[in-house]
């Protein structure tokens, strides 16, 4: 089960030699590594080759009899990652509930701006693909613990499907199918939380989900009313936590700016945005930190979008590349490249998250992360499409 389980495929994405760990420890063994597209690889490897031989060897799994079928389940997860215990429950939701535009009104909402750009790959490789595999994870607002939490002191009676350590210190995940009543009244629960104006915000993967309603949106143009209401692409596959859960965490992610003059892009930073008072962005160059910068913004979704448009606008002046990480230590360790600079993030409050989207809608792209870059949800498992 080690090697068949892997982190999300946008982790890492500076960091080739950690993919190229994973594929040598795989070796030629059953893993999920063969059914995605590690975005460290997309400007090496056309997304049509990756496409194809993911979709190949989907074919071959399911044919090979690797995977076992549980219909009409849920899965509840607890992964030990480095920040505590987080609980979850694996299951589909209905992606006409989902719009991930800016200004929806929809039950189902994206965090975050999605990037247009990052859905053609994702959609080339669903597009064939006999099957998902979930990395999304959405997040519930659910402060006294009603829904999920419950099943952690039942879990006893459900059967363990697995339970294992993950890979390149990803900590320790078991997981418990959840059928028969249990997922009768389970699905009960979902279904009252989502009459709820703001039911179901995406924490971790929303660029998937987003890529799945664009194709299902095609797919269903094609569909009778009757077709429509059952077909296995309207619905995705993901992982719902509480966001008040105690292994949630939100990480910053970070931002470095590669091929530029780091002293006149701070200096940029600071004659723009620099304010007394302002949210505190930690400036890294050669491998250290090197002070901060404190920037204005009416929110600190309106200072990400701020700096954002002076990166962006910087880097395609200069012909630099912006990058997201994910990891402090990737972030600095990366800036021991010259003529890179990169920006330590702050966080922010998870209480704020479901109260800021009913309120200002959409955060900035890149905004935060659940977790570290190795807390990320693992592929494991996986539906038919």
């Amino acid at each position: 089960m080690e090697k068949w389980s892997v982190i999300a495929c946008d982790q890492f994405t500076s960091e080739r030699e950690y993919w190229d760990r994973v594929g040598e420890r795989v070796g030629t063994e059953p893993s999920t590594l063969r059914m995605i597209m590690p975005e460290a690889y997309l400007n090496d490897v056309p997304a049509l080759d990756m496409a194809e031989t993911t979709n190949r060897a989907m074919a071959e799994y399911l044919d090979g009899g690797v995977f076992e079928k549980l219909p009409a389940s849920f899965v509840y997860v607890e992964r030990h990652t480095s920040k505590g215990v987080r609980h979850g429950v694996v299951g589909m939701i209905d992606l006409e509930a989902y719009d991930f535009t800016y200004g929806s009104k929809s039950p189902v909402r994206a965090s975050e701006r999605t990037v247009a750009e990052r859905l053609p790959a994702r959609m080339l490789i669903r597009e064939k693909a006999r099957l998902e595999l979930p990395h999304t994870i959405v997040l519930i607002d659910d402060p006294e613990k009603l829904v999920i939490e419950p099943l952690r002191k039942i879990k006893d009676s459900f059967r363990k499907l697995y339970d294992f350590e993950l890979m390149e210190g990803g900590g320790r995940i078991e997981g418990r199918l959840i059928e028969g009543e249990a997922a009768l009244e389970l699905e009960e629960s979902f279904r009252v939380l989502s009459e709820r104006e703001l039911s179901y915000v995406i924490g971790d993967g929303n660029h998937s989900m987003a890529a799945a309603k664009e194709l299902w949106n095609k797919i269903k143009t094609g569909l009778t009313e009757a077709e429509a209401e059952t077909h296995p692409a309207r619905f995705f596959l993901c992982e719902v936590v509480n966001v008040y859960d105690e292994g949630i965490v939100f990480e910053p992610i970070h931002r470095i700016v590669f091929n530029v003059d780091p002293d006149k892009l701070i200096e940029l930073v600071k004659e723009k945005l620099e304010i007394p008072g302002g949210r505190e962005v930690v400036l890294c160059s050669g491998g250290k930190k090197r002070g901060s910068v404190y920037l204005r913004g009416r929110s600190f979704g309106n200072m990400v979008e701020a700096l954002q448009d002076i990166l962006d606008e910087y880097a395609s002046v200069y012909e630099g590349t912006v990058d997201y990480i994910h990891d402090e230590e990737s972030l600095l360790k990366l800036t021991e490249e010259e003529g890179s600079v990169g920006f330590l993030m702050p966080v922010i409050g998870k209480e704020d998250l479901f109260a800021t989207v009913m309120r200002e809608g959409l955060w900035p792209k890149k905004s935060f992360s659940v977790g570290s870059a190795r807390d990320k949800r693992y592929y494991l498992e996986a539906r038919e499409i």
